[in-house]
């Protein structure tokens, strides 16, 4: 097979691809130019890939894949394809393994830190049910603690379990496009009359700005009131400490989206931690989080809502004067 019938199909691959013949870099298309250099055609395959690990398996022209690390990048990992085309050429691909080992880290990750939110909860109530079984003289008083106890570490586990079960339904429909109409004006009513019964909302005001005729957007019912409930559930935890706390939520139309807004003046979110607030299990404060009931979830979730709607999500936080969680979500046609 001529080395001209081969480039039409080595063009249109988006890995780095070339034909090696006898040693020699015959054909290279554009990422594999991009990677290794502009000049690499007709040139020595050791002066194009300077890498001892990568030129053991292409030398001797056999067939197989390998995975290796640092050609043009250091520590990128690749997977080094050698297929063999007839007794003198070879196809040599390199497939980005960038994404398949973030994606691992982050899955084992995750279930690291489930594991250790789980567990420190399950410590305490396994160590107060201990002492309550092996203990028969304990008095009432110290009894009626230790249940406390017990029962608000259970109940925090369950809120945990709860929202990673509400994350793996939002995952697991994240490719199919939310179909009802939906009022984005009623979703904020709801949502702010069920934030006035959380904990802690006595002490501060929350007002509800909502632009008339507001058009509908098509979306899911239970995510969206799960969406502004984990937003307001987090402006009550964190804002409404002092007398003139506030809370403010709004909606507009803005062109062909939906504006929604929560904004809080509390203290607000230092800036090197804003980047991060959306990740999972990541909490600004971490104690005053988890005694407050926070799972380190909410954000999370509420990302994962805003994406599957196909809309955005910016946080916006000054230090002592609070933060406003902005969503877009696009107008129904």
């Amino acid at each position: 097979m001529a080395s001209a019938d081969i480039r039409p199909f080595l063009d249109a691959l988006d890995e780095p691809a070339m034909v090696i013949d006898r040693g020699i870099v015959r054909i290279a298309n554009q990422a594999a130019r991009e990677l290794l250099g502009a000049a690499i055609e007709g040139n020595d395959v050791r002066l194009a890939i300077r890498h001892p690990q990568a030129l053991e398996h292409i030398l001797p022209g056999a067939a197989g894949d390998v995975d290796i690390t640092g050609i043009g990048q250091f520590g990128r990992p690749w997977t080094l394809s050698i297929r063999t085309i007839d007794d003198r050429m070879l196809l040599v691909r390199l497939i980005d393994r960038s994404a398949a080992i973030a994606a691992e880290k982050m899955r084992v990750d995750f279930v690291a830190n489930a594991s250790h939110e789980l567990r420190t909860p399950l410590s305490t109530i396994l160590g107060y049910s201990e002492t309550l079984a092996d203990q028969a003289d304990l008095d009432g008083e110290h009894r009626a603690k230790f249940g406390s106890i017990i029962r608000g570490e259970a109940k925090r586990m369950l809120r945990i379990i709860e929202d990673l079960m509400s994350l793996s339904r939002i995952e697991a429909v994240r490719f199919v496009t939310p179909a009802d109409r939906v009022s984005v004006a009623e979703v904020a009513a709801s949502a702010v009359e069920g934030a006035c019964r959380i904990a802690g909302a006595n002490q501060c005001s929350i007002r509800l700005d909502v632009e008339q005729d507001l058009p509908a957007i098509l979306g899911d019912h239970a995510q969206l009131m799960q969406l502004l409930d984990n937003l307001l559930s987090n402006a009550v935890r964190y804002a409404c400490e002092r007398e003139d706390c506030a809370i403010r939520v709004s909606a507009i139309r803005d062109d062909g989206w939906i504006r929604l807004a929560v904004a809080d003046n509390g203290p607000g979110i230092p800036r090197d931690h804003l980047r991060r607030v959306t990740e999972r299990f990541y909490r600004v404060d971490a104690a005053r989080s988890r005694e407050s009931g926070g799972t380190g979830l909410g954000l999370a979730i509420v990302k994962h809502i805003v994406e599957r709607h196909k809309g955005s999500l910016d946080i916006l936080s000054t230090v002592g004067e609070g933060t406003e969680v902005v969503v877009r979500l696009p107008v129904a046609a």
